[in-house]
């Protein structure tokens, strides 16, 4: 029996802006974890989002887990 491939998957988002920035309120990089649908997003998911480490909100990208 084949294994089926699921239609939602769960995603993690990362913060750009905390790799490449050294000038920010704390240590760390924000990441938040949703899901998304494979058949109608195909490609990697932007969204912005509030980052704490920022203290804004910054443009959030999806990572490999």
């Amino acid at each position: 029996m084949a294994k089926s491939k699921e239609i939602r998957v769960t995603i993690n988002l990362e913060c750009v802006n905390c790799a490449e920035n050294s000038e920010k309120r704390c240590r760390g990089i924000s990441r938040y974890t949703t899901q998304k649908n494979r058949r109608n997003t195909s490609m990697r998911l932007e969204l912005k989002k509030f980052c704490r480490y920022c203290g804004g909100h910054t443009l959030h990208k999806e990572i490999k887990k």
